[in-house]
């Protein structure tokens, strides 16, 4: 099966989309562990979570706010014909980075959190870059 790129910058707006709400499943077993307070107040109660969720929180936060970067990165490659193996790559690493990003978050991995994050932001900066450099040979 052979995928192209542009199909796979697509694939990876999905799949990003996905990796968001994957850290939010810790914080809602533990507002659920927390009873219907914690359930009907979400907002109020946020501080009253186990630091894991607290960070989990935290990372699933950070998720919504590098997929807006990451989706307008990836669009622009697809809408500018982008097809490299670079693009490619950016797009596959930055799913990987941002996968590890929230488990090391959620696990209190300062240092290989940071690593993910700037892999995560090399690749949004890669498919920009690809993207600037494909619109300006048209």
């Amino acid at each position: 099966m052979n995928i192209s790129v542009s199909s796979i910058l697509l694939y990876s707006i999905v799949g990003a989309f996905i990796l968001v709400y994957l850290p939010f499943l810790v914080v809602a077993y533990y507002r659920f562990q927390g009873g219907e307070q914690m359930l009907r107040t979400p907002r109020t109660t946020a501080d009253k979570l186990p630091e894991i969720a607290q960070r989990a929180t935290a990372a699933h936060q950070n998720s919504l706010e590098a997929f807006a970067f990451f989706t307008a990165a990836a669009l622009m490659a697809y809408v500018t014909g982008v097809d490299s193996i670079a693009a490619l790559g950016a797009a596959i690493a930055f799913l990987a980075a941002r996968l590890f990003y929230s488990i090391f978050y959620i696990a209190n991995i300062a240092v290989a959190r940071s690593l993910m994050f700037a892999i995560g932001s090399l690749s949004i900066f890669t498919l920009f870059g690809l993207s600037l450099l494909a619109n300006s040979q048209v």
